[in-house]
């Protein structure tokens, strides 16, 4: 399950850096997550909960459900209605909620995390700057219980969440919020989609495509 923000208002931090290019390159890390996310052997299917037409589209015609905003309450509340959307079509499904900006993202990487979090009730991944987080599951019948947001490491683990600790699943962690996020994944290896606006980046110098994986 993955929350986007309507694609105008996404991703504002990487204003200087993408310029007009912001509401494209929120998509293109969108559709670049949600692809690696269908083609992970741990996922049976992916939700989007978001409002905004075109990204419904474009990550509809990549084989993800997409559930609308309908609290309209910010992105815990997104999330919540998503896991509720999940659960009425597989009562006793496991959720995971992991965040629209994760571009580098691999599915070997991201099935090693879901076959961790899948020993806890409840569990998380925190990002790499190890104060936010990427990933939160809980296992059929947990409520999800998001706190996303912030210093949310912090408060998934105050909440009971177990953290999972692997080393090697960088991807995972790299979410992209500003220019020095997205130099970051860069070295990970960009998905195609946004691999395909690196040159016209402005982060310090251009950022040239990369679409290694």
């Amino acid at each position: 399950m993955i929350p986007l923000k309507p694609l105008s208002v996404a991703k504002s931090r990487l204003a200087a850096a993408a310029g007009a290019d912001r509401p494209r390159l929120a998509l293109a890390f969108a559709q670049d997550t949600v692809a690696a996310a269908l083609t992970c052997a741990a996922v049976r299917d992916v939700v989007v909960v978001t409002d905004d037409p075109l990204a419904g589209m474009e990550l509809a015609a990549l084989g993800a459900r997409i559930v609308a905003d309908r609290p309209a309450a910010g992105l815990n509340a997104a999330l919540a209605h998503g896991a509720g959307a999940v659960r009425e079509v597989r009562p006793w499904a496991a959720v995971a909620a992991m965040n629209a900006d994760l571009p580098a993202l691999r599915p070997s990487e991201l099935q090693r995390v879901l076959e961790n979090s899948a020993e806890f009730p409840r569990a998380f991944l925190a990002d790499a700057a190890g104060i936010g987080t990427t990933l939160l599951s809980a296992a059929p019948g947990v409520e999800l219980a998001p706190a996303f947001g912030g210093r949310s490491r912090a408060r998934h683990s105050a909440s009971g969440a177990a953290e999972i600790t692997l080393s090697g699943v960088d991807s995972v962690r790299r979410d992209v919020d500003t220019a020095a996020d997205l130099r970051e994944a860069l070295l990970l290896g960009l998905g195609p989609h946004t691999g395909r606006h690196g040159a016209r980046l402005r982060a310090g110098a251009p950022v040239p495509g990369r679409e290694a994986r």
